[in-house]
């Protein structure tokens, strides 16, 4: 299997030539820094398509909140739960 991690080092010799060969055999490339993977470079279309599904996944969420009743009409309420989530937080550390 051909291997998609590349060395930051290795990109400033190489440019962006090396991401495109990667890219092309594996769908990915991985920029390691300091020998850990820290970024990962895709194809537009395969971002698009990842954004896409957390906008669905979002709507997701929304469309159940909204089935479950799990929504305020009233900012006084939302701002209400907001600080109170806040105090539990604060109270937890």
């Amino acid at each position: 299997m051909y291997n998609n991690l590349v060395s930051a080092t290795e990109i400033k010799k190489s440019g962006v030539s090396i991401l495109a060969k990667i890219i092309k055999k594996t769908g990915e490339a991985v920029i390691s820094v300091r020998g850990k993977g820290k970024y990962v470079v895709l194809p537009i279309e395969t971002y698009n398509y990842l954004r896409e599904c957390e906008l669905e996944a979002a709507l997701l969420e929304v469309n159940n909140d909204i089935k479950n009743k799990k929504y305020h009409t009233s900012i006084d309420k939302h701002i209400e739960e907001i600080k109170n989530a806040l105090h539990e937080d604060d109270e937890n550390v």
